[in-house]
């Protein structure tokens, strides 16, 4: 049978290749830096994938043009040997490589979650996970336009107080209660996009860090919404390189135990954790007359 009757299928329209990509996904990488008798150590997990002409790989099965997942990890291992830098300045050498090697490549997304380690006592090789946060980035090639999306996720953080809800509609199925005081206790996820790769990543990521810290503590909550809101917006204002801001938050609840049973009181102090389920709360904090959408986060998971 030929490629053209293959393709062609029983309503009389022709079938075709869509967008498509493939790469070597989550390559473990650990660069211990052996410069001096402090090492450093830089825990990645990268992913590649690129994007090109393989519609012959797909509708043929020739390899011709198809760069092995294989190499693609040998590529991630061999750069790290020359150093990492920071995760973004490593993601923009391996996009430049395989956009500049192999002239099909029109481009392609890499990632990469980058894993915290703190010295033991100041130790200048012993070390210690920090389970804390874990810093992401991605970097999206198409043609000649760059994109660089850094992040962070699972950054717990919770206040004791500072924070209420009230004002709500309610309805027959309302049984929450309105509250002047709780607890407010989210897991961090935020994704900013640059708007230049003329940046210096790692002091950035930090600053981000400690505005995004700082606004959710310094904030007194009306509601979660407002606090995202505050966190970044105060992102965007101190960092003019970055065009918005996504962020996810959970809301993560904490009832008040009902110790009466028991002859005790319970004034704002015993909690049940709850797990879920969970509100979730999530918005796009951007500049005025930046597009409302761009092209990066079709191919990179985006909360709204």
């Amino acid at each position: 049978m030929t490629t053209t009757a293959r393709n062609q299928s029983a309503t009389g329209t022709r079938i075709v290749l869509g967008s498509n990509q493939y790469g070597k996904a989550e390559v473990r990488l650990v660069k211990i830096t052996r410069d001096t008798g402090r090492h450093r150590i830089q825990d990645l997990n990268v992913s590649s994938q690129l994007h090109g002409d393989f519609e012959a790989a797909h509708t043929e099965g020739d390899n011709a043009r198809v760069v092995p997942t294989d190499t693609q990890k040998n590529t991630v291992y061999a750069f790290a040997r020359n150093g990492v830098a920071s995760t973004e300045e490593f993601l923009l050498r391996l996009g430049e490589h395989f956009t500049s090697s192999f002239e099909w490549v029109t481009g392609g997304r890499w990632a990469a979650q980058e894993f915290f380690w703190d010295r033991i006592n100041d130790h200048d090789h012993a070390f210690s996970r920090n389970k804390s946060e874990v810093r992401t980035a991605v970097l999206e090639i198409r043609g000649s336009e760059k994109a660089v999306v850094a992040g962070i996720e699972d950054l717990t953080v919770l206040k004791s107080t500072g924070s209420e809800f009230h004002g709500f509609p309610k309805d027959k199925y309302t049984t929450l209660q309105e509250t002047t005081d709780r607890i407010l206790a989210t897991d961090v996820t935020a994704r900013w996009r640059y708007n230049t790769t003329d940046v210096d990543f790692d002091a950035v990521y930090a600053s981000v860090r400690e505005l995004l810290l700082d606004a959710f503590a310094q904030t007194h909550s009306l509601a979660l919404q407002q606090t995202m809101y505050e966190m970044g917006r105060r992102v965007l204002e101190a960092h003019p390189e970055i065009d918005e801001i996504k962020m996810s938050l959970p809301n993560k609840h904490h009832f008040l135990v009902d110790l009466s049973p028991f002859g005790q009181d319970n004034p704002n102090e015993v909690f049940y954790a709850a797990d879920r389920p969970y509100g979730l709360i999530e918005a796009t904090i951007q500049r005025e007359g930046t597009p409302a959408t761009h092209v990066v986060w079709e191919n990179i998971p985006a909360f709204c």
